[in-house]
């Protein structure tokens, strides 16, 4: 069901925060009750949205390749329920900036982590859509002091590709990759793929439900690609995603991971379909960490075509693994 207010109305707190010299947006929502408690508008930018505290714990939410904090919508208030909730544009996306640089996940992992650092200093659950989880397991992996857990929604593995074509072929295909990932390619490409339109058949492609493919949707992934710089962006951003070496072995990073981690698959996934995937192998690697949800009706982006059943899926996966501060100082008196 879409919600009458702007999307813009329903993400909580937007700011801006300057990261090494760019431009970069964060939003956040805290309970109701801790909302009540106190002034929480900031003028200066690079204020510090932490106190009075929420008794949960922290997340942060991390949108997928082309998406933005606007396709957190239907989930940010739900989720606020018993802790605050952060979501950030990663550099190059949405309202932050289209910085001329080489992207890669250890790019976002630094940027998510000096957001750590600057706005929450205590462990959060990191939670991901597609390569936004990619990045939830690599800074999980990098900074465990600052990750509790992660949950991880169509969560890819490029490694995959390496396991499933023959060595001797390898080469031949990151050939023809280095050419359709040229500028000289990708830009025509960029201001075809910008037109509404054409995010509506591709939306399309990744959702199950039509009927979730909304002018709002739309919206919120196109307009982004009108920002300056944002075809020179879009080359270097497609060419880091589709790199070989984009990540590690997600399952070899899990398998060393030691917090708890839910896993969330839409059954209807076309971009990353669960038969190629094989979700069950990820629970596999770390079965005493690892849990898997799977949705009926949902494809690539479950938090935006069912927010409902994701919702509740994290809420009760957090009740069951993360106790309110201050239970656990009462269980040790």
């Amino acid at each position: 069901m879409t919600n009458s207010l702007l999307w813009h109305q329903r993400v909580g707190t937007q700011r801006d925060w300057m990261w090494r010299g760019w431009q970069t947006r964060y939003t956040y929502l805290r309970p109701d009750g801790v909302r009540n408690q106190g002034a929480l508008e900031f003028q200066d930018s690079a204020a510090e949205p932490m106190a009075p505290r929420a008794s949960g714990t922290p997340i942060i939410l991390l949108h997928g390749f082309g998406a933005s904090i606007g396709h957190w919508r239907q989930n940010l208030a739900q989720l606020a329920e018993n802790q605050t909730v952060y979501a950030l544009d990663l550099l190059g996306f949405g309202a932050s900036q289209k910085a001329p640089i080489d992207y890669s996940v250890s790019l976002w992992v630094d940027q998510v982590y000096d957001f750590w650092l600057t706005f929450i200093r205590e462990p959060v659950v990191l939670a991901g859509n597609s390569i936004g989880s990619l990045i939830c397991l690599a800074v999980a992996a990098a900074h465990p002091d600052m990750v509790a857990g992660t949950v991880m929604i169509s969560l890819p593995d490029p490694s995959v590709r390496a396991e499933a074509v023959p060595g001797w072929l390898l080469p031949a295909i990151e050939a023809v990759e280095s050419l359709f990932v040229s500028p000289i390619v990708l830009r025509p490409l960029f201001y075809f793929a910008r037109k509404p339109s054409f995010v509506r058949r591709w939306v399309g492609f990744a959702y199950s439900n039509p009927e979730a493919v909304t002018d709002e949707l739309v919206e919120i992934l196109a307009g982004p690609a009108g920002d300056r710089g944002a075809a020179r962006a879009f080359c270097a951003l497609f060419k880091a995603v589709g790199s070989s070496q984009f990540c590690p072995s997600v399952k070899m990073v899990m398998r060393n991971l030691t917090i708890p981690m839910l896993l969330i698959w839409g059954k209807q996934d076309r971009m990353i379909p669960p038969r190629f995937a094989r979700p069950h192998q990820f629970v596999e690697c770390n079965p005493n960490y690892v849990e898997l949800v799977e949705l009926d009706n949902a494809g690539h982006c479950p938090q935006d075509e069912c927010p409902e059943q994701v919702n509740q899926a994290i809420l009760n996966w957090m009740s069951r693994n993360f106790a309110p501060r201050g239970e656990n100082q009462l269980q040790h008196c």
